[in-house]
Protein backbone atom coordinates (compact mmCIF):
# COMPACT_ATOMS: atom_id res chain seq x y z
CA UNK A 1 0.00 0.00 0.00
CA UNK A 2 1.40 3.52 -1.19
CA UNK A 3 0.06 6.75 0.76
CA UNK A 4 0.79 10.02 -1.48
CA UNK A 5 0.21 13.48 0.61
CA UNK A 6 -0.90 16.47 -1.28
CA UNK A 7 1.04 18.67 1.06
CA UNK A 8 3.74 18.56 3.83
CA UNK A 9 0.71 19.44 6.45
CA UNK A 10 -0.75 15.92 5.84
CA UNK A 11 0.63 14.34 8.88
CA UNK A 12 -1.35 17.69 10.61
CA UNK A 13 -4.97 16.19 12.11
CA UNK A 14 -8.04 16.81 10.90
CA UNK A 15 -10.48 19.64 12.05
CA UNK A 16 -13.52 17.41 11.70
CA UNK A 17 -14.32 13.98 12.66
CA UNK A 18 -15.25 11.58 9.81
CA UNK A 19 -18.09 9.05 10.03
CA UNK A 20 -17.94 5.33 8.22
CA UNK A 21 -21.14 6.10 6.43
CA UNK A 22 -21.84 4.47 2.62
CA UNK A 23 -23.36 6.85 0.24
CA UNK A 24 -23.71 6.13 -3.08
CA UNK A 25 -21.35 8.85 -4.92
CA UNK A 26 -20.46 9.64 -8.66
CA UNK A 27 -17.21 11.09 -9.19
CA UNK A 28 -16.19 13.09 -12.57
CA UNK A 29 -12.85 14.18 -13.21
CA UNK A 30 -9.30 13.61 -14.92
CA UNK A 31 -7.25 10.70 -13.96
CA UNK A 32 -3.42 10.58 -13.31
CA UNK A 33 -2.72 9.41 -17.16
CA UNK A 34 -4.94 12.80 -18.19
CA UNK A 35 -7.82 11.25 -19.24
CA UNK A 36 -11.96 12.28 -18.37
CA UNK A 37 -14.02 9.54 -16.12
CA UNK A 38 -17.17 9.59 -14.47
CA UNK A 39 -17.39 6.81 -12.27
CA UNK A 40 -19.69 5.69 -9.54
CA UNK A 41 -18.66 4.10 -6.52
CA UNK A 42 -19.61 4.45 -2.48
CA UNK A 43 -17.85 6.65 0.42
CA UNK A 44 -15.91 4.75 2.66
CA UNK A 45 -16.31 8.03 5.16
CA UNK A 46 -17.54 11.46 5.16
CA UNK A 47 -17.63 14.56 7.12
CA UNK A 48 -18.93 18.16 6.75
CA UNK A 49 -15.72 19.60 4.76
CA UNK A 50 -14.76 16.22 2.87
CA UNK A 51 -14.53 12.67 2.12
CA UNK A 52 -12.59 9.15 0.98
CA UNK A 53 -14.44 7.01 -1.73
CA UNK A 54 -12.96 4.11 -3.69
CA UNK A 55 -12.12 4.56 -7.80
CA UNK A 56 -10.65 1.96 -10.08
CA UNK A 57 -8.18 4.53 -11.65
CA UNK A 58 -5.41 6.79 -9.69
CA UNK A 59 -5.94 10.17 -9.61
CA UNK A 60 -2.83 12.97 -8.42
CA UNK A 61 -2.61 15.07 -5.37
CA UNK A 62 -4.59 18.43 -6.05
CA UNK A 63 -6.43 16.87 -8.40
CA UNK A 64 -9.66 18.48 -8.62
CA UNK A 65 -12.85 16.38 -8.90
CA UNK A 66 -16.73 17.20 -8.62
CA UNK A 67 -18.76 15.07 -6.63
CA UNK A 68 -22.56 14.02 -6.48
CA UNK A 69 -23.68 12.75 -3.46
CA UNK A 70 -26.99 11.03 -2.93
CA UNK A 71 -28.09 11.31 0.29
CA UNK A 72 -31.06 9.83 2.16
CA UNK A 73 -33.73 11.89 3.64
CA UNK A 74 -33.45 13.33 7.15
CA UNK A 75 -36.68 11.72 8.42
CA UNK A 76 -35.46 8.37 7.28
CA UNK A 77 -38.45 7.79 4.72
CA UNK A 78 -37.12 6.33 1.44
CA UNK A 79 -36.45 9.97 -0.62
CA UNK A 80 -33.26 10.78 -1.54
CA UNK A 81 -31.84 14.49 -2.38
CA UNK A 82 -28.46 15.11 -4.33
CA UNK A 83 -25.75 17.46 -3.16
CA UNK A 84 -23.05 18.44 -5.82
CA UNK A 85 -19.66 19.98 -4.88
CA UNK A 86 -16.09 20.51 -5.94
CA UNK A 87 -13.16 18.43 -4.18
CA UNK A 88 -9.36 18.64 -4.12
CA UNK A 89 -7.46 15.01 -3.88
CA UNK A 90 -5.86 15.34 -0.65
CA UNK A 91 -4.67 11.82 -0.41
CA UNK A 92 -4.42 8.40 -2.33
CA UNK A 93 -4.12 5.21 -0.94
CA UNK A 94 -3.35 2.83 -3.58
CA UNK A 95 -4.84 -1.03 -2.84
CA UNK A 96 -3.84 -3.60 -5.43
CA UNK A 97 -6.13 -2.21 -8.56
CA UNK A 98 -8.03 -0.01 -6.29
CA UNK A 99 -7.45 3.80 -5.23
CA UNK A 100 -8.98 5.27 -1.50
CA UNK A 101 -8.99 8.94 -2.30
CA UNK A 102 -9.40 11.31 0.05
CA UNK A 103 -10.99 14.61 -1.14
CA UNK A 104 -11.72 18.14 1.00
CA UNK A 105 -14.61 20.14 -0.48
CA UNK A 106 -13.57 23.20 -2.54
CA UNK A 107 -17.26 24.33 -2.90
CA UNK A 108 -20.27 23.83 -0.89
CA UNK A 109 -19.55 22.16 2.53
CA UNK A 110 -22.13 19.38 3.58
CA UNK A 111 -25.06 20.91 6.60
CA UNK A 112 -25.77 17.40 7.49
CA UNK A 113 -24.78 15.05 10.27
CA UNK A 114 -24.81 11.36 9.84
CA UNK A 115 -24.95 8.55 12.25
CA UNK A 116 -21.66 6.06 11.44
CA UNK A 117 -22.61 3.14 10.81
CA UNK A 118 -20.37 1.63 13.17
CA UNK A 119 -22.37 3.48 16.21
CA UNK A 120 -24.47 1.40 18.22
CA UNK A 121 -28.07 1.96 17.42
CA UNK A 122 -29.71 5.18 19.54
Amino acid sequence: MSETPASPNFAVRRSERRLRVRLPVGVRGTDRSGAGFHEMTFSEDVCRGGMAFVLSRALEPGADVEINLSLPSPEGNREQTNFTTRGQVRHVQTLESRSVVGVVFVGPRLHRLFASESAPPA
